[in-house]
């Protein structure tokens, strides 16, 4: 089984995206933070659907981390990542160290409003100014035609596409729909810190909200069944409940009910914190 090319350098990424350019070869990215699980692989394989050569960048972005958060805990599996893009038949793996991405003197960050206020930037106020900035440094070192971003980040997806509109970026952004497992729980590489209890709780988040999109979409009370959510996930077995929100789903702006919208959440399971996020249908 061969594997993707594996470059760790900007000038090499350049140098092998410049001879498929030559070649006519359009050109799509995934960007990760590796650990990778099916739902990092189904965004591989769109990404092959939508262009000729799929790149994978592997970086977990300490940008995106606040000091009291799990940049070193978070889990680091390259060679079998590598494995699991050469199963997928993706081109390249672009796999550059912190001191590539961010070298000595580095003094540039980008804020996106927008899409990025509230929700997760209630409790990681630096979150989406770290995704933005190694974003735009991803899309200006590939240069790619496209790029997929999984749902399950719905936020963040928000803001990429933000990004792109306002610095006139040429990448075309492409959601693809959150991989779950057998009972529902949506992948994620922090479920790898989930106990075997835990997981079995875990799995209720994505029950109770879509039961709360479906009763949003009947006409119920926001207010009320938002907080029915809360309780329910309390009651279930999770520990603070950062937020359970429906807001519209392009620009994230409050929800209103005569539409469709996302109904979002974050929850804390034992020392884990998980989200998920449900469309709410039109009526």
């Amino acid at each position: 089984m061969s594997g993707p090319i594996v470059v760790d350098s900007v000038a090499a990424l350049r140098a092998q995206i410049r001879g498929w350019r030559r070649d006519g070869l359009s050109v799509a990215m995934v960007p990760t933070m590796g650990a990778l699980h099916d739902g990092h692989i189904s965004l591989v394989r769109m990404a092959l659907e939508k262009a000729d050569r799929c790149v994978v960048s592997i970086f977990v972005n300490p940008a995106q981390f606040a000091p009291s958060e799990d940049l070193d805990k978070y889990p680091r599996q390259l060679a079998a990542d590598l494995d699991r893009l050469a199963e997928a038949n993706a081109h390249l793996a672009f796999t550059p160290t912190v001191a590539a991405m961010y070298p000595a003197g580095f003094a540039t960050r980008i804020s996106v409003g927008g899409p990025s206020l509230g929700l997760e930037s209630d409790f990681r106020p630096t979150f989406f100014e770290g995704v933005a900035t190694v974003v735009a440094k991803l899309f200006l070192q590939a240069s790619p035609d496209v790029a997929v971003f999984g749902e399950k980040d719905y936020q963040q997806l928000c803001v990429v596409r933000q990004l792109c509109r306002d610095l006139d970026l040429p990448v075309e952004i492409i959601g693809a729909p959150t991989v779950r497992d057998a009972h529902g729980l949506a992948m994620s590489s922090r479920n790898a810190y989930l106990s075997e209890t835990e997981l079995k709780i875990a799995r209720q988040f994505n029950v109770i909200l879509r039961e709360t999109a479906a009763a949003l979409a009947a006409g119920a009370d926001e207010a009320t069944v938002t907080g029915d959510a809360v309780s329910a996930l309390t009651q279930g077995g999770f520990g603070t409940i950062d937020y359970v929100q429906a807001r519209e789903n392009l620009t994230l702006s409050p929800w209103r009910n005569d539409h469709s919208g996302r109904l979002l959440a974050a929850a804390w399971l034992g020392k884990t914190r998980l989200i998920d996020n449900v469309e709410i249908p039109s009526r």
